[in-house]
């Protein structure tokens, strides 16, 4: 059987983190804690610093994310109109 897979909320993550960055405490530790594996830990680590902020890693990888959503959008956007143009030049040669 496969386990399914658990969402956390951001607030949850940062929490983690800024634990995680905690001196008297590894990050071991503090995943088994939390109940958690240490390399889900690492990989919130990687994307927030221990103030909670989103690292620039971070923030760059969400701004290429929404870029490609937008490149998309405007794709089908632009598919839409060559569809509508082929469309109308059509009916435009079939009335003269």
């Amino acid at each position: 059987m496969s386990k399914t897979r658990r969402k956390y909320d951001e607030e949850f993550k940062k929490r983690a983190v800024e634990l995680s960055y905690h001196p008297e405490r590894t990050v071991r530790s503090v995943a088994e804690g939390l109940g958690i594996h240490p390399a889900v830990l690492q990989r919130w680590r990687k994307k927030y610093q221990a103030s909670g902020e989103k690292t620039v890693e971070a923030k760059t990888e969400d701004e290429i994310r929404q870029l490609q959503r937008r490149i998309a959008e405007l794709e089908e956007e632009n598919d839409i109109l060559k569809k509508a143009s082929a469309y109308f030049a059509a009916q435009h040669r079939k009335y003269r």
